[in-house]
Parts: C-alpha cells; sequence; structure tokens
C-alpha cells in the first residue's frame, strides 16, 4: 500500500520522493531517449553561472564559459522540465528537447501535457513526433506560461506511439521555497 505525501508534512513532495519506480523492461525498451552529451553539461554549467576557472576544475580540460554558452541552462537535453521562479512572477519559459527513436522503425508519438492546474499553461511543439527509422531524432519545444499559484506546482509530458509512455515530469517552484 502506498501512502501520498502530504502537503502539510512535506511540503516540497515533488523533491522528496526520487525517481519513483522503476519498470525492469520498460527500462530495456523506453521507445524515446533524451541523449545528453559531454558539451550539453558544459553548457548547463555555464547557464548555471559558472565560470570558465570553475568549470575547468570541474571538467578537467579546456572548455571555457562565454556569452554564447551563458544561457543555455533550460537546454539541457534532460528527460525532466523544472522552473524556479517566484509566486508574484509571470512566466514564459520554452525548454528545447532532442528525443531519439529507439522503439519501433515507424512510430508516431502523440504528446499529451498532465496539467491539473489552471494557472499555468502548458504547451509542446510539435504535438506530434513521427519517426520513419531507429535512431532518428526529432526536437520539440515545451512552452510553460503562466503564473504558479502554490509553492510547487507538477505536471508533465507523456508522449505515447500505443506501445510505449514516456513521461517526463514538470516542476515550477518557488525559488524561495527553502528560505524560511
Amino acid at each position: 500500500m502506498t501512502f501520498p505525501m502530504s502537503l502539510k508534512r512535506n511540503p516540497d513532495r515533488e523533491f522528496g520522493h526520487g525517481a519513483g519506480h522503476i519498470n525492469p523492461l520498460g527500462a530495456v525498451h523506453p521507445g524515446l531517449i533524451y541523449n545528453a552529451y559531454e558539451i550539453d553539461y558544459v553548457k548547463f554549467l555555464c547557464g548555471q553561472g559558472y565560470t570558465t576557472e570553475l568549470l575547468q576544475r570541474v571538467s578537467e580540460d579546456n572548455n571555457t564559459c562565454s556569452s554564447n554558452n551563458s544561457n543555455t541552462v533550460y537546454d539541457l537535453n534532460y528527460p525532466s522540465f523544472a522552473l524556479s521562479t517566484n509566486i508574484s512572477k509571470s512566466i514564459n519559459q520554452i525548454y528545447k528537447r532532442i528525443v531519439t527513436n529507439v522503439g519501433s522503425k515507424n512510430a508516431t508519438y502523440k504528446a499529451t501535457i498532465i496539467n491539473p492546474w489552471n494557472n499555468l499553461e502548458i504547451k509542446v511543439k510539435p504535438f506530434i513526433l513521427s519517426f520513419k527509422n531507429l535512431g532518428e531524432e526529432q526536437s520539440f519545444e515545451l512552452t510553460i506560461k503562466g503564473r504558479i499559484s502554490k509553492n510547487i506546482q507538477s505536471a508533465s509530458l507523456v508522449w505515447d506511439d500505443g506501445k510505449h509512455k514516456v513521461r517526463s515530469p514538470i516542476t515550477v517552484f518557488d525559488a524561495n521555497i527553502h528560505s524560511s
């Protein structure tokens, strides 16, 4: 038996329960994957405010942070979406992602946004991805608009081809949640 986390006892519940239940057979045949390479993490760290000196200490190579890669924190090709904001702030954030087809040779995935919040508008473009080959890549954008009304609000994006359901969590949270 599982019990949902209580907002009163667990105010940061979305961050308190880890990755969730893993289906080993589903992991063997995921359908879509989000590839991320070293350069993606370099851009992410630069976007997080790392200096070239700190980046080189972490990466142990000659990577540099510059104006070309300092605003790319939201574009790490990762299968989840997180946005730190303030409750009073209006949101209009675009995330760019690339997925690789590792499911079926001819596959068409339709996107569904599971969003219980009226104050957040979440859209994916395009909402249909059609693949002709294994290993084929396609890009999409996810946009979050609105304003959060609670400290943490969660939603999800699900890509479904009838055989595979590829779920990506979406979490928008108040940057000041832990400041008390």
